[in-house]
């Protein structure tokens, strides 16, 4: 795994207190064999009454899809819910693809959402494979890891409504997530239609690592689906995080990603990234405060830690990244000039957060405010894609008309569409900021 920094400014005034951006790019090994660990995916599918026709059989083409492309020794596991969950295809390998088909196509609409019923007995199918030995695959104890669980998971929640019935408070979903993930499960989610409570699926995505999607239509769903199985089949590093530690005094100000975060002792914050999959690359920016410093010249203000479980081989890594800066005398410093590609980073995520508010307020049905914050969006992108040329203004040239076709459908497509579109896409480039675009589903 490759990580580097770029500071903002790389002197500061002796005697004086400052601030200090630091934008870290990380970078996932690209995969050098057909060789891979199997994985483990278990789907929870809403099958209430509101997925009968076309959303449920479109889900439901995109699951068949989704196991004709797994391997035998892959693991897959499916609930549905609606009042009530129910195991259609107990997780475990997929030794008879020909009867989990089956059985997909044979689910039925149903009742209401209770979505705490899927989630939970999804979780409890999970334990039970990480529980079970791999006896059944490797007969011979060639076994390349004590058992599934090891290699992790991923749970795909696909709803297209709001919770009716069981849990439905969002920070207990949250924390359900955030415990799963303790365990290696990563929760991903995909919101479906125009119906979905977008808050509620995206602090589960959130909560457990994983990616929350929007999808307008069952097109629009398999291809999400598709993208998720990419991603989940081109995994390389499981559970990686980053461990800030600061220098006495020091303080981080601000984690600008969205993403979860614990102090883990005295002056040090944990990050948790996620599963990265070959050639992944992503960025964080965070926002140091640096006290007036006694000493002229080189002071390291912070250290970085990056841990990740390299797969297939299940072997642990850490890669270190001092951070320091210069002290100079403060006429010196005066003269500095910021560095144009963290400067651009700090105005494009100023936009994303302007993104989350304008999601919030057409969640809500309050079009103006939604409106307003989207034409803030725009003029901070504006103003970080001028700091920039080549490569990096045409992301950002790509961003900025995805935030007009934003603005534009505000006036055409009701504001359960935008606020949903704008929150998708504020997770894609916030908390999962550098990871390659991918296909909106909400155009």
């Amino acid at each position: 795994m490759k990580l580097d920094a770029h500071l903002g400014v790389d002197v500061v005034a002796h005697e004086a207190d400052d601030t200090v951006d630091v934008l870290l790019h990380l970078e996932a090994p690209t995969a050098h064999t057909v060789d891979r660990a199997p994985s483990t995916l278990q789907v929870v599918l809403d099958r209430s009454g509101s997925m009968a026709g076309r959303p449920l059989d479109g889900a439901k083409r995109a699951l068949v899809a989704l196991v004709e492309r797994l391997e035998p020794t892959d693991n897959l596991g499916l609930v549905v819910f609606d009042d009530t969950a129910e195991v259609v295809v107990p997780a475990g390998p997929l030794t008879d693809k020909a009867g989990v088909l089956d059985r997909i196509r044979a689910v039925r609409p149903g009742g209401t959402t209770d979505l705490s019923a899927g989630y939970v007995r999804a979780l409890r199918e999970v334990k039970r494979v990480f529980a079970e030995p791999w006896d059944v695959l490797f007969p011979d104890g060639d076994d390349p890891q004590a058992t599934t669980g090891r290699a992790g998971a991923t749970v795909l929640i696909i709803s297209d409504g709001h919770v009716n019935a069981g849990l439905r408070d969002v920070d207990r979903f949250a924390d359900l997530a955030r415990a799963a993930y303790a365990d290696r499960v990563t929760t991903t989610t995909l919101g479906y239609g125009e119906g979905y409570d977008e808050t509620l699926l995206s602090a589960l995505a959130r909560g457990g690592s994983g990616n929350h999607v929007f999808a307008a239509d069952p097109d629009a769903a398999g291809a999400a689906i598709a993208q998720e199985v990419d991603g989940l089949l081109e995994k390389v590093a499981l559970a990686a995080s980053l461990t800030v530690r600061f220098a006495p005094e020091v303080a981080m100000l601000r984690l600008f990603n969205d993403l979860p975060a614990q102090q883990v002792g005295d002056g040090a914050v944990m990050v948790e990234l996620g599963d990265l999959w070959s050639g992944e690359a992503r960025k964080l920016l965070l926002r140091l405060h640096v006290p007036a410093m006694p000493a002229l010249g080189l002071a390291q203000v912070a250290s970085l830690d990056l841990q990740w479980v390299e797969l297939p081989g299940l072997v642990e890594h850490t890669v270190s990244l001092p951070i320091s800066v210069n002290v100079v005398p403060g006429d010196e410093a005066a003269q500095r000039v910021p560095d144009p590609t963290v400067r651009s980073e700090v105005l494009f995520q100023e936009a994303q957060e302007a993104k989350r508010k304008a999601s919030e307020a057409f969640e809500r049905g309050d079009l103006d405010v939604g409106r307003t914050y989207l034409g803030e969006t725009e003029l901070l992108l504006d103003g970080a894609a001028g700091l920039l040329d080549g490569a990096g203004k045409a992301e950002l040239d790509a961003e900025r008309a995805d935030v007009r076709r934003m603005q534009q459908l505000s006036t055409e497509a009701p504001p359960t569409h935008v606020s949903k579109l704008t929150r998708a896409s504020y997770h894609q480039q916030n908390r999962k900021r550098g990871r390659r675009r991918e296909s909106d589903g909400g155009q």
